[in-house]
């Protein structure tokens, strides 16, 4: 799970709660995010800087979203920046309207914290990330002695998302070794086994920390949806449910 370059987001909102709510959860996300609360405030930001991504509510003073869309896409040196629609409209007219002038993604209030990622990641990267990256501290035991250099250790997985996991440890296997894993998430045991993508001697890697990156490929649906729930625990926690509401 390799690091990349940090994205800019400005993020668009006449909701002082909303823009709190996920302001958090974008920069959780590992998103850098500046604030607007309405499109002429947001203009003026672009004017100064280009951000990576603009994400902005539809319902909006004065110039509302669909304005502001098209003036962005009408605009040579804003163009090519991806425009997300966020908005609690459920009118399908609205999508493909907003789809037409040009946006690069559709989100439906309340977000999930998964599919606003997907969305932001397929806008923005060339090559997507489909699952949220969670740093953390678990423990994991590798291997059970079955396979070559299967040994059992106990090792701790510093990122974890829904597709696999970065392992700290001085011993990382070679690329494509199999490998059983048992961790624990909130006291229940998940058994997989996983594949190594990569690994890093010390200090190589993102973080100059030895291990290797690790994607599930035995794993029960059960258990996925179990990491999927703990990534977004761990996303909107301490975000009371007031600070996901649409009022201003």
């Amino acid at each position: 799970m390799p690091d990349r370059e940090t994205r800019t987001i400005l993020l668009v909102d006449s909701s002082a709660s909303i823009l709190f709510y996920l302001a958090m959860l974008l920069k959780r996300l590992e998103y850098r995010v500046v604030t607007a609360r309405s499109a002429e405030d947001a203009l003026r930001m672009m004017g100064d800087a280009l951000p990576s991504i603009v994400l902005t509510e539809l319902s909006l003073p004065k110039m509302n979203g669909i304005q502001f869309l098209k003036h962005i896409k009408d605009t040579a040196r804003y163009a090519a920046v991806p425009v997300v629609i966020l908005t609690s409209e459920n009118d399908p007219g609205m999508k493909d309207t907003c789809t037409r002038i040009g946006c690069a993604g559709y989100v439906a209030k309340p977000v999930e914290p998964d599919v606003l990622y997907r969305t932001l990641q397929t806008a923005s990267e060339s090559v997507p990330r489909l699952n949220i990256r969670l740093r953390a501290s678990l423990k994991v035991i590798v291997g059970d002695g079955s396979v070559i250099g299967g040994t059992k250790r106990t090792e701790y997985a510093t990122a974890i998302s829904e597709g696999g996991l970065y392992i700290r440890t001085l011993y990382p296997q070679p690329r494509n070794a199999l490998t059983p894993l048992r961790f624990f998430i909130n006291d229940r045991e998940i058994s997989a086994r996983a594949v190594v993508l990569y690994s890093y001697a010390l200090g190589e890697g993102p973080f100059e920390e030895p291990g290797m990156g690790m994607k599930f490929v035995e794993i029960s649906d059960g258990d996925r949806a179990l990491i999927r729930g703990f990534i977004k625990e761990q996303l909107t926690r301490d975000i009371t449910p007031q600070e996901n509401s649409t009022a201003p």
